[in-house]
This record gives structure tokens, C-alpha cells and sequence, in this order.
């Protein structure tokens, strides 16, 4: 089709040429029309983009003039306020009227997402060896993963030494065999008893030392083998869905030493990964989306690759194969190698140079990060059934869709996959939606939003870091907000989060689509991760996030633990949560005055990791990493963190619980701090002593300074704007 000239877009020759050598050629379209089809789409889909933002900014206008005019801390009962707040909500629309019930009706869905229960990771697509260590995180090492962490405790006899501690393994070893007596129980005696495994019939037996013989209590646990029966290398066991494989090899570093030669513990851990284009990125420009792009073709080829050095040595590091088996019944048994792949575009804010309109204006990155990463993730539907890379055995697409506010938003969503989905030939409801519950006016609104996207929803999940962000920029008027570790404390919170599962469930989620929590942030806190962690199982949520491969490995025992199902069940049953307790934000009653030390405290640990994180953006173009925190404590950080921390200080700045002086010096003294602990981190630019000079404390200043005004407090537009002056000062 031809396009008026002044319809046309101008497209980036870099993106050009990407998508017609690398990515056109694999499908069966045509180049000339694919370009014509996607400047209509972009037409016929920026102006309702544009609407939806106008109607974000207007909604969040008279918010404030309603808080202006009737702030909670000086009116009548609260009880009343919170009355005439959501009478008010619904006045303008942010709140929807309640639909009757309704079961989603999506189809086509891989099992890891709809009747598997098992961690998720999230993962930069920018950085290749990150995204290849998250797909081939569907298998970890128990034993590694209990050796090389805090699980077990690193001091006296046990701590890790140069080379291998024996110590410390075989107490590695005995937590590993505890595991299997657990959830693997023999019908007499124990696996730290078992001399040797065998295949008997469709049974495994095991010969214990004393000479007696004995079988799993459940044999309907045994699924598989490799080797030969009566001398097994490989047993596959299933409890609760995920695997777990005993690796026997007497000739292997632990297993020559182990009675029943067993060198491994292997877990079935990350089902599924989100490969993300959004908040773990830093993609400013037309180059980094095409590099990212890059590897995301790379994944949906299964060529993706990365070289790096470790321990002195070059290492490639590519995609895993699936794995195959002898059934117990004696027929094949493939299992998968990889996680099933998401992507999570970006949301409707930014605009993209990959593509401008004839006025120069940059076209919505999310409606092209729509097409590109379908465009692309449709390659994977061509392959094979026994291909070794297949993502989806089913035939469908995964795109997670972040920052949607309300029903409306994820209508325009649906509708633009519609057309994606007719402009790359592909059946109906091919291309699967996944709703983060992470903006208040899609948690006030859920089952709305779900009900908008009833045949191709997949996914929710709730997320404390940007649905706080929101919560304090949306009632940035109401009042003070606590500090962070008291927000946490406050029922709006846990109203919140038992919100998304009731609603996931009445509308038919169990065994038919994900409802996921949010990210375990301390990648060094193993042991505290375990202790902690179960409750997101335990509420429901067969999905939860987590910082590595091996967080996913130790996490995955928590699905073990919990029949997550079972769980479903009975909170189905449960009162469903209070919308007055989600309608309240949690700011502090009038009266309430901070001490000097608590406001100290909370300035210098938001300021610090604001600091932290904005100057590996800024300066080295480094979206998520592990940031070390005031107490030089690891933190998995994106730009979820930073939201809440520069929305929280724009809150206090307000409200005068700090002053523009007093955040300044913070300021001061923390960029020295931060400075000193990135000592040594190759390309790391220092914000000290001439800060005026540096873009990223330029940059952290604005997010804090401006934060009120930025749109929804988001961070994307000043962190956008201050890494493309670095990009260029390094050009120059």
C-alpha cells in the first residue's frame, strides 16, 4: 500500500537495515509492505497513545486539586474522607464500574505458566551473558547452589577456603540429602543411607548400607532415567510438578567419594524468564534498541552468544539443549533445557528515534517495541516440534506489558496486538498479555483490566517498589508519607498484594495462567531468602521473582514445600480484600513529627541508592546491576528503585519533613561514599569532588528536585535525557 507522503514516517537507516537483512528474511513477509504496514499502524495508533498519556496527566490534576481541597489530615472522620475520596475517584472515571464474574478464556498456553508453580527471573536482553545464564537458569545445581551461598553458614570449620573446603561439602551434601528424605521419602530408611540406585521394572530400588533394600513411598514420584537400569547415571524425580535430577557418576569430583556415587542434585528451577526491555535497561537511542533487539532475535534463533573470561580461561556461553530421557515406561521423555521466554516491552510513555514522523516527533516505543518483539518471537513459531530451541510448544507469543493505568489502557494494548497480529499473518490471540499490577489505578481497577484482555491474558503480579512509587506520586498532596520500612507496615500493603491473587483466581487463573510477587532484592542474602521467601508460594502466587539462576535453584524448593494449587484453593474461599484499606495511602497523621535521626537515616539511605544506581545509568549505561547499599549490602536494583526513592524524598521535600539544603548536603556526602565503593569498577566515572561536573549527579539531582513534576513520578524522561549528554560527551 502507498501512504501519502506527509503519513510517511523516516525510518533510522541502522533499524532499517536490522530488520530488513536480519529479520525479514526468516519470515515470509514482504519487506516493502511490512514498512507500509507498520507507518499505518503507528498512524493509527499514536494519537489514541497520545490520549491515553492526556488522560493520565488530567486524572493526576484533579487528584491534587481534591487533595488541595480536602486533605485527609484536616477534614471530618476518616471513615467519611475515604468515602468522598472514591465518590470523587468514580466522578472522574479512575475508578470503573464492578462487572459481573467471568473466567479468562486464553488458550494455547505453555504448561510452565499455566499448571507448573516454579521461580521466574527478570533479565536485561542488553546484556547477552546475563540473558543466556536466565534461560539456561530452567536447571541449577543444588549442591553449588548451597556450597557458594549463606545457606549454609560461611565460618569456623564450614567457611568457604581457597580451593575446596571437604567440610563445608559434605555438609552441602547432607542439607541436599535432608531435601530428597523430605519431599522424596523412601518407604524405609533414608537417602543418606542409599549405597546404590536401579531402574527394577518402572520402580526405583535402593540398597541401603545395612544390607536392606527400599523404594520412593511415592513411586509415582520416578519419571525417568538415563543409562541402564541397573546401572543409572541420571534418575529424574517429580514432586509438585518441577523435576529434580540425581546425577550418579562414582568417577565425578563428589560422587567418587559419595556411598551412593551421586556427584549432583540438579533442580528444575526458573520456568520462566522475562527478557526485558523496560526497567533492567538502558536503551536510549536507536543503537541500544538494536542491539537489544539483537539478542532478543539471537534467543528466538537459539544463536545467541557470549564470550567472557572467568578464572583466567575464555568461556563462550550459548543456549542449552532440551534434555532426553528414557520414560519409565520405556518411551522417550523430553524435558526442556531453557525457561519459556517472556519479553516486557516498555510502556506508553517514551517516545523511540527508531522511527519519526514527518515533524521529527518520535514515534511511541511501546507500539514498536510491540511490533519488533513479536515481529521477531514469531520466528519461534515456525520451528519444529523437536526443534532443540523451541520456545513456546504451543504457538504463542509473551509480551508483559508494564505501567498500564487501568481498564483503558489495557483495552489500547489489546487492540494494538490485534493488528500486530494481522500485519505478521499470525491466528488470533496468538500474542499472550501479561498485566503488571504495579500502578494504583490498575490495582483499584484489576478485574476490570483482566476482563479487557479475557482471551490472551497470561500473567499478573504485584510489585512493592513501582506500585509504592505510584501510590506516593498519585497522593503526593495527601500528606507525609511514612518512611519506607513503615509504608511496608501499613494495610494498604497487604490489601494490595491479597488483592491481585483473589482477583487472579475469580477470574480463573489456577491452571490457566500466572500470578506472580515480586523480586527478592538480596542476591547475597541466600539464607535470609529462604526463611522469607515461602510466603509468596504460600500466598497463592504460582510465580515469584528472583535476583540469579541460583536464587531460582534455592528458591525453587519452596515450590517443593508448597503445593501452590492447594493453596489457590483455599484462598478462593477467603473475604476478599479491603478496597478502603487500598484507597489509604499511608501517609503519616498530622501530629506525627520524625526525629531528626529518623529523617537523617531515611535521606541518607534513599539518597545513596538513588546516587548508586543513576551514575552506572548515566555514566556507563548500565541498566539493573547489584548496587551496594548504605551498609555495602548488595542490592539487585532498576528503575522501580529509584522511582520510590526519589518520589519519597519529592514527598518529604513537600511536606517539609526535610528541607532543599538538607537534601543537598546529603547529597554531598553521599556521592563521596558512593565514589569510594565503586573503587575499581572499570568505566566508572567519580561524582566527587566537582559535582557540578558530573551528569549523574546532575541527573539524581533533577529526579529528586523534580520529581513531583515528572510524569507519574516516573524516571524515564530525565534518566533518557542526562544519558544521551553522557553518550555524547563521550563522542565528542
Amino acid at each position: 500500500m502507498n501512504l501519502p507522503l506527509e503519513k510517511q514516517c523516516l525510518t533510522n537507516p541502522e533499524f532499517y537495515q536490522f530488520i530488513n537483512d536480519e529479520v525479514l528474511p526468516q519470515t515470509s513477509l514482504n519487506s516493502i509492505h511490512f514498512w507500509a504496514d507498520l507507518n499505518c499502524l503507528i498512524n493509527d495508533f499514536s494519537h489514541q497513545n497520545t490520549a491515553l498519556l492526556n488522560t493520565r496527566r488530567q486524572m493526576q490534576h484533579k487528584i491534587d486539586q481534591w487533595h488541595r481541597e480536602n486533605t485527609l489530615a484536616n477534614n471530618i472522620s476518616p471513615e467519611h474522607s475515604t468515602k468522598a475520596y472514591q465518590a470523587f475517584l468514580q466522578s472522574i472515571g479512575y475508578l470503573t464500574p464492578m462487572i459481573d464474574d467471568f473466567t479468562i478464556e486464553t488458550d494455547n498456553v505453555d504448561a510452565e505458566i499455566s499448571t507448573m508453580a516454579g521461580p521466574q527471573l527478570v533479565v536485561p536482553v542488553s546484556n547477552a551473558r546475563f540473558a543466556l545464564n536466565a534461560a539456561n537458569a530452567r536447571w541449577g545445581s543444588l549442591y553449588d547452589a548451597f556450597y557458594g551461598t549463606d545457606v549454609i553458614a560461611n565460618n569456623d570449620e564450614l567457611a568457604h577456603k581457597e580451593g575446596f573446603n571437604p567440610q563445608r561439602g559434605q555438609a552441602v551434601i547432607n542439607k541436599a540429602k535432608d531435601f530428597l528424605d523430605e519431599q522424596f521419602p523412601l518407604t524405609t530408611g533414608s537417602h543418606h543411607d542409599v549405597t546404590s540406585y536401579l531402574v527394577y521394572y518402572q520402580h526405583i530400588l535402593a540398597f541401603l548400607s545395612d544390607g536392606t533394600e527400599s523404594g520412593l513411598k511415592n513411586p509415582c514420584q520416578f519419571v525417568a532415567f538415563d543409562g541402564s537400569k541397573t546401572s543409572p547415571n541420571y534418575l529424574l524425580l517429580k514432586n509438585n510438578g518441577l523435576h529434580v535430577g540425581l546425577h550418579i557418576d562414582r568417577t565425578g569430583k563428589i560422587g567418587a567419594n559419595d556411598k551412593a556415587g551421586l556427584d549432583d542434585i540438579q533442580m528444575e528451577s526458573a520456568l520462566t524468564t522475562i527478557m526485558d526491555f523496560e526497567d533492567s535497561v538502558s536503551t536510549v537511542d536507536s543503537s541500544d534498541k538494536v542491539a537489544a533487539y539483537r539478542n532478543w532475535l539471537g534467543l528466538m534463533q537459539g544463536t545467541l552468544e557470549a564470550t567472557f573470561t572467568k578464572d583466567n580461561q575464555s568461556v563462550t556461553r550459548k543456549l542449552n539443549y532440551d534434555r532426553n530421557f528414557t520414560a519409565k515406561s520405556g518411551e522417550s521423555y523430553r524435558v526442556p533445557g531453557r525457561s519459556v521466554l517472556l519479553v516486557r516491552n516498555v510502556g506508553h510513555l517514551m517516545g523511540t528515534d527508531l522511527i519519526q514522523d514527518e515533524s521529527g516527533n518520535n514515534a511511541p516505543e511501546g507500539i514498536i517495541d510491540g511490533v519488533i518483539t513479536a515481529l521477531i518471537a514469531s520466528l519461534d513459531l515456525q520451528k519444529g516440534e523437536n526443534d532443540n530451541f523451541r520456545n513456546s510448544r504451543t504457538g504463542s507469543i509473551y509480551i508483559v506489558k508494564p505501567k498500564l493505568h487501568g481498564p483503558e489502557e489495557v483495552r489500547f494494548t489489546c487492540e494494538l496486538f490485534s493488528r500486530i497480529e494481522l500485519m505478521l499473518n499470525l491466528p488470533e490471540n496468538t500474542i499472550k498479555l501479561g498485566i503488571m499490577d504495579e500502578e494504583r489505578r490498575t490495582t483499584l481497577n484489576l478485574k476490570q483490566c483482566i476482563h479487557e484482555a479475557k482471551s490472551r491474558v497470561v500473567f499478573i503480579n504485584t510489585g512493592f517498589l513501582d506500585r509504592t512509587g505510584d501510590e506516593i506520586h498519585t497522593s503526593m498532596l495527601a500528606g507525609a508519607f511514612y518512611p519506607k520500612s513503615a509504608i511496608k507496615q501499613e494495610p494498604w500493603i497487604s490489601a494490595y498484594e491479597n488483592n491481585n491473587v483473589e482477583i487472579g483466581l475469580r477470574c480463573g487463573f489456577s491452571g490457566k495462567a500466572q500470578i506472580g510477587k515480586g523480586m527478592w532484592a538480596m542476591p547475597d542474602e541466600m539464607n535470609q531468602m529462604m526463611k522469607d521467601k515461602i510466603a509468596h508460594p504460600q500466598s497463592g502466587a504460582n510465580t515469584a521473582w528472583v535476583p540469579s539462576p541460583t536464587a531460582a535453584t534455592l528458591h525453587a524448593l519452596h515450590y517443593h514445600q508448597v503445593d501452590v494449587f492447594e493453596e489457590q484453593k483455599t484462598i478462593i474461599n477467603r473475604p476478599p480484600a479491603s478496597i478502603t484499606d487500598i484507597l489509604t495511602p499511608p501517609v503519616m497523621p498530622e501530629g506525627l513529627t520524625l526525629t531528626d535521626a529518623q529523617v537523617s537515616n531515611e535521606l541518607n539511605n534513599n539518597v545513596q541508592g538513588i546516587l548508586g544506581y543513576v551514575v552506572r545509568w548515566i555514566e556507563m549505561g548500565i541498566g539493573c546491576s547489584k548496587v551496594p547499599d548504605i551498609n555495602d549490602i548488595g542490592l539487585m536494583e532498576d528503575r522501580a528503585t529509584l522511582r520510590i526513592s526519589s518520589q519519597h524524598i519529592s514527598n518529604w521535600l513537600m511536606h517539609n519533613v526535610c528541607t532543599t539544603q538538607q537534601v543537598t548536603c546529603v547529597m554531598e556526602s553521599m556521592a563521596q561514599i558512593v565514589d569510594k565503593q565503586n573503587q575499581g569498577v572499570s568505566g566508572y566515572r567519580n561524582m566527587t569532588p566537582n559535582t557540578d561536573d558530573s551528569l549523574a549527579f546532575q541527573a539524581a539531582k533533577a529526579l529528586i528536585f523534580e520529581g513531583d513534576k515528572q510524569p507519574n513520578g516516573y524516571t524515564e524522561p530525565l534518566l533518557h535525557e542526562y544519558r544521551a549528554l553522557a553518550k555524547q560527551a563521550l563522542t565528542n
